[in-house]
């Protein structure tokens, strides 16, 4: 199964640019990044040299007799077979993270050998790049590879759905014929999220208990890294943590409490242990903005913020809720206090605006789910797990601070009314056009 990823596009804008650099594919473990490479390659190339430094690990002997790309590319050549040739060949240098000289070498090839196109992906390279002092900052360029979205998955699912929506422009009412189908198309999505792996399976062979298994598996990849690549002292202190972010999503209020993770718990003993599942991207955090200024990094409360984890299906099989809930009318998008939705949602908006969404609240008066930053304006969002839309905090977020555009998602129709505009659900991914198309018509 071939799903369109987006990411293939900008990989293609990536082979085309005249100031190309090293490339350097960043995410979490099994998001993608090595079948990415590889059919780029396949589709893009006319061969690819593919080299795995976690299974090859005499690759490293290259790297560290010589900084000469060229005689680096001699010496690949003789393992590749045969002549790596500048501007046809696509190299992949994937685990880079098990060799710093050849994370290193990328700044050589970037000043003395650009004509080679050099693509490289790895499992925590968040955390290997920032225990790395001589990395070649401004030498490579990055993409973010994240999940696959739901409109991705849709076009594999449903082509004619997937296209639909496509060609939306205006913020009008989606004809029933349409809107419940594609409903019922997220729910499925919310069984598997978006791990290629998860996705393939539950499309591919219909089997729930087989995108079970997927899932767990993934989980567990996860848990083993934390004692593959973590200090035997902090091993426990990620798990608890881990562990609890099904617990921390369930409260009515999702501010991230250390006394949820263990009684008793205190920031000093664990925020290295979050900041490590941070920087593995395996948990994206949401801080909790003082004031909805520009920018607005600069408001950040830095002791209050929500966790979240980077896939939907990862947080729903991590919280072990079974997928006989899709059958259950809306009880996927509600259940856990709308968790799972509010997830859905930040891992789609932040695959679209900088920087990560903040939140706002004002003390027990009002809460606003997210605040995203665009167009050099805060724009607020409120997200709704079905057809109620009443939002007091809403409400009063919009009493204080007047903003010129909110933005509400729920399961009602596709709508703008007096500076709000409901998107449903699954159009997530189609915000900022949505947006867009709102601010060209002021």
């Amino acid at each position: 199964m071939e799903i369109k990823r987006r990411a293939l596009e900008q990989l293609a804008e990536w082979k085309i640019k005249s100031s190309r650099k090293p490339l350097l594919l960043t995410g979490i473990r099994q998001v993608g990044k090595t079948w990415l490479l590889k059919h780029f390659g396949k589709k893009y190339f006319d061969d690819t040299a593919y080299f795995n430094f976690e299974r090859q690990e005499e690759l490293g002997q290259f790297f560290r007799t010589t900084r000469d790309p060229r005689r680096i590319i001699d010496n690949l050549s003789l393992v590749h077979g045969r002549a790596i040739q500048p501007q046809n060949t696509l190299i992949i240098f994937d685990e880079i993270q098990e060799s710093g000289e050849a994370l290193n070498s990328l700044k050589y090839f970037c000043e003395e050998a650009s004509e080679y196109a050099v693509a490289c992906a790895g499992s925590l390279l968040g955390v290997a790049l920032g225990h790395d002092k001589s990395f070649p900052v401004g030498k490579v360029n990055f993409l973010q590879v994240y999940p696959v979205t739901f409109s991705e998955f849709l076009s594999e699912e449903a082509p004619d759905l997937y296209g639909y929506l496509e060609q939306i422009d205006k913020p009008e009412p989606i004809p029933e014929i349409f809107f419940n189908p594609l409903c019922e198309k997220l729910k499925m999505y919310f069984i598997s999220g978006g791990m290629p792996e998860a996705v393939a399976t539950l499309l591919g062979a219909r089997d729930t208990n087989a995108t079970q298994a997927v899932l767990q598996s993934i989980i567990s990849s996860y848990q083993l890294d934390f004692s593959k690549h973590v200090e035997k002292k902090d091993i426990p202190k990620i798990n608890y943590i881990w562990n609890s972010l099904p617990s921390q999503l369930a409260r009515e209020n999702k501010k991230f409490l250390y006394q949820t993770v263990r009684p008793g718990a205190r920031a000093r003993e664990y925020e290295d242990a979050l900041l490590w599942l941070s920087n593995a991207g395996l948990v994206t955090k949401v801080y909790c903005s003082e004031k909805p200024g520009i920018p607005l990094t600069a408001y950040d409360d830095l002791t209050a913020f929500k966790v979240y984890l980077p896939d939907v299906g990862v947080l729903r099989r991590l919280s072990l809720l079974d997928p006989v809930a899709f059958s259950e009318g809306n009880r996927m998008f509600t259940e856990f206090k709308g968790a799972l939705t509010e997830n859905y949602i930040l891992s789609g908006l932040t695959g679209q605006f900088e920087p990560i969404p903040r939140y706002w609240r004002s003390g027990n008066k009002a809460e606003v789910d997210f605040l995203i930053q665009y167009r050099n304006q805060v724009i607020p969002v409120e997200v709704k797990s079905d057809e109620n839309i009443r939002s007091k905090s809403l409400a009063y977020y919009k009493k204080e601070y007047a903003p010129g555009l909110s933005v509400r998602f729920s399961l009602r129709n596709l709508k703008k009314d007096e500076g709000l505009i409901n998107i449903p659900l699954f159009m997530v991914d189609y915000a900022r056009k949505i947006i867009d198309k709102a601010f060209d018509k002021g």
